[in-house]
């Protein structure tokens, strides 16, 4: 842009993100919250240019609109409840799942819908949408830190906005043709080098600015699924929901051999792989004493085996809103792909729930992490530690009464 963002040639997309972070700050152009580095910068006329959106065709005609949760987008999420269509936000960091649907009460004025469209109100009048929510978009607003004329796009590097569009095709959300919109002010369009694209960034075919609607007529194709060779240990862990997507695409015989995976030695010090190995020591013959390991048979009563327990503490996880549907052969089965292998487990499938039993809290808090966001049958599970722990030398005591 002409007296705006200058990039040197052979600029890197750290490079990038820094001058515009830099031009916004330094020009009065960024608005809270601030500073605007490490964001989606919200920046003046953000709100004038979200109106952009009530002239194209595409949203128009759609009826579900999914946009993103960060502050350039506010008048955007406020516009789509004023037109009466259903609005996604994806959760913050996907620490949750996927998607809330905003749901204003009954009768809202333009006031509480405002309020909806804010971060507050996404918390207010929200409601999950699961994996299995069957959700269509009809159109996605996405925030960019900065954005080609091309449709080429460059976020705060992170990689959520990428991650949410191929976890959208893979859950049948977003068709190949689905538009994708992005707000941003004039000074974040900016030449970008296609040699800073990979297969799994996302593409924009409309960019909104406070000066102009821009049609990118762009043909790189976006992301058609998950790219698991590119998603690491670290991110698995941080999207919950990526766990339960992973599990279900193995099952269909895909291919989801993480990142960390391809190297032997990367491999060896990940906290999956040394969650394996303290779960493999979990389950050696001291677990055999007292109860079968989890391959073998279940228990149906919650009592503790002294004889399985040694000295210290049994730490056990609760895991409830287990679909009617769902076998404990299927919830086995996703215990060792989670790595999370108890030394027994306590299996009230007509509660709609299990006990799991680990050999000390730290083994058992780790599980809580790797399995919490699983779905299965359906209910996304509900993972915790149970609210009634007992001490194992209680127990043994208890048991001689």
């Amino acid at each position: 842009m002409e007296g705006g963002v200058r990039l040197r040639a052979g600029a890197s997309k750290g490079d990038v993100r820094e001058k515009v972070w830099d031009y916004l700050e330094a020009s009065g152009l960024a608005d809270f919250p601030r500073p605007v580095h490490r964001r989606i910068p919200n920046f003046k006329g953000a709100s004038h240019a979200a109106t952009r959106l009530l002239g194209l065709q595409e949203f128009k005609a759609a009826n579900t609109v999914k946009i993103n949760p960060d502050a350039p987008q506010k008048n955007a999420r406020f516009l789509t409840l004023e037109a009466r269509k259903t609005l996604l936000v994806p959760t913050p960091r996907l620490r949750t799942g996927l998607f809330n649907k905003i749901v204003p009460p009954s009768g809202a004025t333009k006031e509480i819908l405002r309020i909806c469209a804010t971060s507050q109100g996404i918390k207010e009048y929200s409601v999950p949408v699961g994996l299995d929510g069957k959700a269509r978009v009809d159109l996605v607003v996405v925030g960019s830190v900065a954005v080609s004329e091309k449709g080429w796009r460059i976020g705060k590097g992170e990689g959520y906005a990428d991650m949410e569009y191929a976890m959208m095709v893979s859950m049948g959300a977003v068709q190949e043709d689905t538009p994708v919109v992005t707000i941003v002010h004039d000074c974040q369009v900016v030449d970008i080098a296609e040699e800073l694209l990979d297969d799994h960034d996302l593409t924009v075919d409309y960019i909104l600015t406070p000066t102009r609607t821009i049609k990118t007529n762009c043909k790189r194709p976006k992301p058609q699924e998950i790219i698991w060779h590119k998603v690491s240990y670290e991110m698995l862990g941080k999207i919950p929901i990526l766990k339960s997507l992973r599990y279900r695409e193995r099952q269909t015989g895909k291919d989801v051999t993480l990142q960390d995976e391809h190297s032997d030695l990367a491999n060896a010090n990940t906290p999956a792989a040394l969650n394996e190995k303290a779960m493999a020591e979990n389950t050696r013959p001291q677990a055999a004493t007292g109860s079968a390991q989890i391959g073998q048979h279940y228990v149906e009563s919650d009592s503790l085996s002294p004889r399985l327990e040694g000295s210290g503490m049994i730490t056990t996880v609760y895991v409830g809103n287990i679909s009617p549907s769902v076998r404990v052969s299927e919830l086995k089965c996703a215990l060792r792909e989670f790595h999370a292998t108890p030394l027994r487990l306590n299996w009230q499938g007509a509660q709609h729930r299990a006990f799991l039993d680990y050999k000390d809290k730290a083994t058992a808090e780790s599980a809580v992490s790797s399995l919490k966001g699983l779905s299965l049958g359906g209910n996304t599970l509900r993972v915790e530690l149970a609210k009634n722990q007992r001490n194992k030398g209680q127990v043994e005591i208890n048991s001689q009464k």
